[in-house]
């Protein structure tokens, strides 16, 4: 079987009628040139050129071959034209709805090693906490917690289970000492979420729970929460994904478990676009490895 490469090769000497003319088109030496010729002949058993000491000159056989070799780089060069078509149909922005909590911990990574990849693709993240209308164009894509999506025009793909626990630093561990369970947390301090979608339900099951203490702080801000736990002020409930990699953290004890889990959306109109396929598959299977990887250390 010969090499393809050795085409170009053939193309370059039957169009100039020299190896060395050749070997400057292809910027390459002029051995190699000959070298290329020889192997192409003996893998294909013909005869191509008459060596003369004028030049190279075409044979029958060279002759009866070279509108099918033309027709091979043709094709070629169609393949490559195709592949930058689809480069710059994939290239671009894409804009992602995210809470900020997993935009700053889990999920940045993640965008971190799809923006070093090819094609080039620009992430437009939307940190709020409502809910965009994907159907409707007010994002691309949206990593959302639910028990359930549904939603006409709505592509939903499940990640993977969304668990929840009590962390606080290793500052605050070293200074009061780190409660394991519930009934270990009295005389603790306590960060609440000022979220209204997530915190009355973790604070009905702080209080199940039998946790006596008062919250002493409220963040509606997910950086700011993470800010304070960070400092050393004291624990609050973060989801475990987006805790559990992180070194500053200790993990206390098991938190509310809502039955949510993350979910990738996007629309039924932009399925099917490469730069929003490729950013799906990317971003899914990365956050699906995380998912695993937090869940083998409990």
């Amino acid at each position: 079987m010969f090499d393809w490469n050795d085409l170009r090769h053939f193309l370059a000497v039957a169009r100039t009628g020299s190896t060395i003319a050749a070997a400057g088109t292809l910027h390459v030496s002029q051995p190699t040139v000959t070298r290329r010729i020889a192997a192409l002949e003996a893998a294909l058993s013909v005869t191509l050129f008459e060596r003369r000491s004028t030049g190279y000159l075409l044979t029958e056989g060279g002759r009866a071959l070279l509108p099918l070799v033309e027709q091979a780089e043709t094709a070629a060069a169609g393949v490559e034209t195709a592949a930058l078509t689809q480069a710059r149909e994939v290239g671009g922005t894409v804009r992602i709805s995210v809470f900020e909590i997993f935009a700053v911990t889990f999920l940045a990574p993640i965008l971190r090693e799809l923006q070093l990849a090819p094609p080039q693709i620009r992430i437009d993240l939307d940190l709020s906490d409502a809910v965009r209308d994907i159907a409707a164009g007010e994002a691309d894509i949206a990593l959302r917690s639910a028990v359930r999506l549904r939603g006409g025009g709505l592509v939903c793909r499940r990640i993977a289970d969304e668990r929840w626990a009590y962390y606080c630093s290793r500052s605050y561990a070293a200074a009061n000492g780190v409660p394991r369970s519930p009934a270990e947390a009295d005389g603790h301090t306590f960060i609440g979420d000022g979220s209204e979608d997530f915190w009355p339900e973790f604070e009905a099951w702080r209080k199940a729970a039998g946790i006596r203490n008062s919250v002493d702080l409220h963040h509606g801000s997910g950086t700011a929460l993470l800010a304070a736990i960070r400092s050393g002020y004291g624990i609050a409930v973060l989801p475990h994904l987006a805790a559990a990699s992180d070194p500053d953290l200790v993990h206390c004890f098991a938190g509310p478990q809502t039955g949510h889990s993350l979910w990738l959306v996007t629309s039924e109109r932009l399925r099917h676009n490469p730069r929003i396929r490729l950013v799906m598959e990317f971003v899914a299977k990365r956050l699906r490895d995380a998912a695993r990887s937090v869940a083998a250390t409990g």
